[in-house]
């Protein structure tokens, strides 16, 4: 009789503890992705990299020393989201975009078949989309970024990237061959850029303004 129900408490216990561990997986898989993508909006728009926050609708491109010297070089005030668990092959630029009030028209220089690639990421961590050589190619080209609901009229040679969401962390990375073509690689980067949509082209009802962010070399 003690062992029968010393089986059904092991059998109640065990099943608990399945339960638990399901439970426990499922919300650290739901939960996981919403914590990494804060913690990017957090070091570009909170924290910055060592000369302040990043505005809001702005690129910060990597600086050349801090790729060239990850570890002396990086800012104890800023994020080490650029040199911690990333690949030291190319350099990053980065922003994060609000479509609330508009959308945002990327710039993207001609690289000469060099390998480049700008990634767009939803508050969910999925990369809806992606501009660089695998996917359109390393000629130069414009791309409006829009929001959900917008409505509006595209000019010939702007193409249209929509989002499910108006916040968006876009990463842009440039290959670097070698430590001489690292003044090469940085050029290009800093012309990864967003324009305000009148400059490049889209109709009123598009516009936004743009302030321009530069980081030092």
């Amino acid at each position: 009789m003690n062992q029968l129900k010393k089986r059904r408490h092991l059998i109640t216990f065990g099943s608990a503890m399945v339960v638990v561990w399901v439970a426990g997986t499922f919300l650290f898989m739901y939960f996981w992705p919403f914590i990494v993508i804060n913690h990017f909006r957090r070091a570009i728009v909170d924290k910055g990299f060592g000369e302040g926050p990043v505005p809001i609708n702005t690129l910060y491109t990597e600086p050349q020393k801090l790729f060239a010297e990850p570890l002396s070089s990086q800012s104890s005030s800023g994020s080490n989201l650029m040199t911690v668990g990333v690949n030291h092959d190319t350099l990053l630029t980065v922003g994060w975009l609000d479509l609330s009030n508009g959308p945002q028209a990327l710039h993207v220089p001609r690289f000469f078949g060099r390998y480049y690639s700008v990634q767009l990421t939803d508050p969910s961590d999925v990369d809806f989309a992606y501009v660089g050589t695998r996917t359109t190619g390393t000629k130069a080209g414009d791309y409006l970024i829009t929001g959900p609901g917008w409505h509006g009229s595209l000019p010939a040679g702007i193409k249209r990237i929509s989002s499910p969401s108006t916040s968006v962390l876009l990463i842009g990375r440039v290959l670097v061959y070698g430590d001489s073509d690292l003044p090469n690689a940085y050029n290009l980067a800093k012309q990864i850029r967003l324009m305000a949509p009148s400059t490049s082209g889209c109709d009123s009802d598009a516009r936004k303004s743009y302030t321009p962010f530069s980081a030092p070399a």
